[in-house]
This record gives structure tokens, sequence and C-alpha cells, in this order.
């Protein structure tokens, strides 16, 4: 599932990963890959900012802003019921 385009937080630091795969194993939404010995984004905006590659990649190579955006207010829809709210507009160009 894709949310919305170029808006994840996602960050990822080559330099400091070690391919370990701890993101690949973790990542609800498929996000890495490993590709030559390091972990590659395969597609941010599949990103729901989740934060579960960040609170396993022991060696800081990872940073997200955790339940913020959009994929936070969908998911939370979805569990409250409603529409989904962000705080954004239209004219901030978010939703």
């Amino acid at each position: 599932m894709k949310y919305l385009s170029n808006v994840s937080t996602l960050e990822f630091y080559a330099d400091k990963c070690t391919g370990c795969g701890m993101c690949v194993n973790v990542c609800p939404h498929e996000v890495f890959e490993i590709k030559a010995g390091k972990a590659d984004i395969t597609d941010s905006d599949k990103c729901m900012e989740c934060g579960a590659c960040v609170t396993n990649c022991a060696f800081g190579a990872l940073s997200v802003q955790r339940g913020v955006g959009c994929a936070t207010a969908l998911i939370n829809s979805i569990i409250r019921g409603g529409e989904p709210t962000c705080g954004c507009s239209e004219s901030s160009g978010c939703c």
C-alpha cells in the first residue's frame, strides 16, 4: 500500500549501515531490501512512519518521525473509525 507521494520523513544513512537486515525483517510494508551488502530503500512512499526500522537499527542508519503525517491519520481512522485527519490542508500540499 502506498500513502502519499514524497511526504515520508524516512531517512537512510548508508555510511552507518552494516547490512544486518533488521530493517528488512521488521518493516511491515517492505520498504527495504539488501543490495550489495547494505540496506536500500525500495520505495519511501510505502513507509507508514511506524518507526519499527529505527527501533531495530542498532547502528543509527535510519531516522523517521514516528506517529506523524497522513499515514498515521489513516491508521488512526481505521482503528477509531471516522475520516482521517492529520492536521494538514490542501493549501499545505499534504492531503
